[in-house]
């Protein structure tokens, strides 16, 4: 056992860790913050994407954006690597992180996407990376408060390239985001990325809507 597992074990026994979905007390789990019974709620999917956004694992995105508990990202890491192929789809590839306005990110105190772009190339190992190639220059609505109809003029320019030497046409890019509903906000990153330079760019989400 790793130090940093005694540690996590030790902590357990001081304070015990209560489920994201049910409250109750996690006990053999293999999750820290989900009990078996929620656990086996979660369910996975395809690339892009790692599981569906729905039950638990809707609980976790939730308690990680709007509760400021990054403690969860430990599950959601290992929900990362229980997807095999949604590593192998990321694995050796530039993650990107879908950024939050400035403003946005000084009030949540941290960007989600950037946090898990960095749990799931830890995930994927090999020579996956995660670099901030975008900002966030206009400040939107969140998407979850429009419609399908309203989601893409939302996000329409509000995307920028950061300065930097510039994109590496040989290169694979893959826009990282918490979940993807209409592929909207994703879309317009890609449009930014294609623009600059970007000859191959994809996505993964840990959620699927």
């Amino acid at each position: 056992m790793s130090f940093t597992e005694l540690s996590w074990a030790a902590l357990d026994l001081v304070f015990p860790p209560s489920c994201v979905t049910c409250g109750g007390l996690v006990e053999a789990s293999p999750y820290r913050y989900l009990c078996p019974e929620c656990a086996a709620e979660v369910e996975f999917t395809a690339p892009p994407a790692a599981v569906r956004f729905r039950g638990p694992a809707r609980d976790l995105v939730l308690a990680l954006k709007y509760r400021g508990a990054r403690h969860v990202l430990r599950d959601m890491e290992r929900l990362f690597r229980q997807s095999a192929v949604l590593l192998d789809h990321v694995r050796g590839a530039v993650l990107i992180p879908v950024p939050l306005h400035p403003r946005r990110q000084r009030e949540r105190g941290f960007n989600q996407s950037e946090l898990l772009a960095r749990s799931l190339a830890r995930a994927a190992g090999g020579r996956t990376s995660v670099v901030n190639l975008l900002q966030r220059v206009i400040d939107t609505p969140t998407q979850a408060s429009l419609g399908r109809e309203g989601r893409p003029i939302n996000v329409k320019n509000a995307f920028a390239l950061v300065r930097s030497p510039g994109l590496n046409p040989t290169s694979r890019y893959l826009l990282v985001d918490d979940v993807v509903t209409t592929g909207s906000t994703l879309e317009s990153c890609a449009h930014v990325l294609r623009a600059g330079g970007a000859l191959n760019v994809d996505v993964a989400t840990f959620g699927r809507g």
